[in-house]
């Protein structure tokens, strides 16, 4: 595939938490340093004209980490949005969160809303976040809602996908894992088929 061929890039960002503990560090420090490598990411899919870039920052699996693991990947989200929020809006990005977000602090939540709210119809890089993101999840809610809305209908692959988290970027052409595992992690599946 060349390089103009491939319009969305899908990260996967694990591999932190044992990458710190191979230097004898605890694993928060492994995502926090990792952490720092994001904004680089985001500003070369945007440089390289990508359509979409989706990282996988917290599945719904990651719930059974421990309660500071997980406090700080969410203290790393807000300030991500924090930091980047201006150089997001001067690249015409588009920033989105997929995902089930209703368990972040309030605070965060808002952050995430006001930055979606303001990046809606920008025409750039389709940047989403996956936080508290399962694809199987995404899935479910995908039918229930089409079934919902749509009674005595037959679901087909056209009408579901139109109930995805972000139905507007393109399949993903690209999957990469920091960590180096080679299995999916429940990462969208439906658009990684």
């Amino acid at each position: 595939m060349k390089h103009n061929e491939i319009k969305h890039v899908a990260v996967v960002m694990d591999g932190n938490g044992r990458w710190a503990k191979q230097r004898l560090r605890p694993r928060v420090w492994g995502h926090i340093r990792g952490s720092y490598i994001v904004s680089d990411i985001v500003q070369a899919a945007s440089d390289y004209n990508l359509a979409s870039l989706t990282l996988y920052a917290f599945s719904t699996e990651n719930w059974k980490r421990s309660k500071d693991e997980v406090q700080i990947l969410f203290s790393l989200l807000k300030k991500f949005i924090l930091k980047e929020r201006e150089k997001i809006l001067a690249n015409n990005i588009s920033f989105k969160v997929i995902g089930d977000i209703s368990s972040l602090p309030k605070e965060t939540i808002h952050l995430i809303l006001d930055l979606e709210n303001e990046t809606k119809f920008n025409s750039g890089l389709k940047l989403s976040f996956a936080f508290s993101y399962g694809g199987r999840a995404e899935i479910v809610k995908a039918c229930n809602t089409f079934i919902k809305n749509n009674k005595d209908e037959l679901i087909s692959e056209e009408a579901l996908e139109k109930y995805l988290y972000r139905a507007e970027i393109p399949d993903i052409d690209l999957v990469i894992r920091t960590g180096g595992e080679q299995r999916v992690s429940n990462f969208l599946l439906w658009q990684i088929a």
